[in-house]
């Protein structure tokens, strides 16, 4: 065939699909304009968001993070959600393990008052109510914490003991065939965190595996590993934790880049501990000995000690965050949840 029959032939097929499926159901990739820049939602931690490469967790895409207990899962969602709500987004919290504490949400910037909140019964059960949110089209983010309580109705109703082998991971691959293409019609930012296992007999490499079969590894755009790495003291008592965050995933950004920030207790993700890490690395805040100094001038001795003078001066410190957004390339705050340049 030659080149004219073939665009001939191409054009009765594509007019064919377009009278089935109408307008637009297929089209040339640059025939709509110019590609938009993915819209995120910023994580809380501008670490994160730089690791990201895009400012954050992108929307319309499902992201899932995992790791060991205690090392930050939920608060990230959570961060995640308070963002979104920051700019007046809608957001659902389905509390699969019926552990969610309103009261630390709350602290993390949460509005708990305007937070959906569901406490399924069964794993059927939140993932149809997540499917009925994305697609509304009206909700922003929804967390589902976590993959690992998503238990079938079948294994609810049987009884202790009874072998149940691969009901979750049926269920799991199921709902996500029918949620992915519903996510990226909503621009949904959709999470999933999700608990770590170890795969018996493995002598060599890494026996750490995810809870619910391999679907989500496949599904997710975005993959979080989140370590706690140290603990955070103030004399003898412990008031936070160091968590490494790597991207094992990344469909919109290259993958791999790591980040490493403060989750303090009561308070979540220090974002004053982020602008000075971030600022020495890019040469924003200089350090000369335990000394931090931003133009010139010393604004304290010791990371601590500087934490503290850019809370007593907020404006300084959005100043230094404009100015590391700026290098970054990240959204601003007020931009934050729009498209954004990668």
């Amino acid at each position: 065939m030659d080149k004219r029959n073939r665009e001939k032939t191409l054009e009765i097929a594509i007019s064919q699909i377009e009278k089935l499926y109408g307008k637009g159901s297929i089209m040339k990739l640059g025939a709509g304009g110019p590609l938009l820049p993915i819209s995120v939602i910023s994580t809380g931690s501008l670490e994160l968001d730089h690791a990201l490469g895009v400012g954050g967790l992108p929307r319309g895409r499902i992201t899932e993070i995992f790791g060991p207990e205690a090392s930050g899962k939920t608060t990230l969602a959570l961060h995640v959600i308070a963002e979104a709500q920051k700019r007046e987004g809608a957001a659902a919290f389905i509390d699969v393990e019926h552990a969610l504490d309103a009261n630390y949400a709350k602290k993390l910037g949460v509005n708990t008052d305007e937070l959906l909140i569901s406490q399924p019964d069964t794993g059927e059960q939140a993932l149809e109510i997540t499917d009925v949110l994305v697609r509304s089209g009206a909700v922003d983010v929804v967390a589902i914490d976590s993959v690992a309580a998503l238990v079938p109705r079948a294994e609810i109703e049987g009884e202790m003991g009874d072998p149940q082998m691969g009901l979750q991971a049926r269920l799991m691959s199921q709902a996500l065939r029918k949620l992915t293409a519903a996510i990226s019609k909503s621009n949904t930012c959709v999470i999933f965190t999700n608990q770590i296992r170890e795969k018996i007999g493995v002598m060599f490499g890494n026996p750490e595996t995810t809870t619910g079969g391999r679907a989500l590894k496949f599904y997710a755009s975005v993959r979080l590993d989140i370590r706690r790495i140290a603990a955070i003291k103030e004399g003898e008592e412990v008031v936070g934790s160091r968590v490494k965050v790597k991207v094992v995933k990344n469909k919109v950004a290259p993958p791999f880049r790591e980040a490493e920030f403060d989750i303090l207790y009561g308070e979540g993700i220090s974002r004053l501990g982020g602008i000075i890490d971030l600022g020495v690395a890019h040469e924003i805040l200089t350090k000369s000995g335990a000394w931090y100094s931003y133009k010139g001038e010393r604004i304290g001795q010791g990371r601590e000690n500087t934490k503290k003078f850019l809370q007593e001066n907020p404006a300084l410190a959005a100043e230094i965050e404009a100015r590391l957004r700026e290098k970054l390339m990240l959204p601003s705050p007020a931009l934050e949840g729009v498209p954004a340049s990668s």
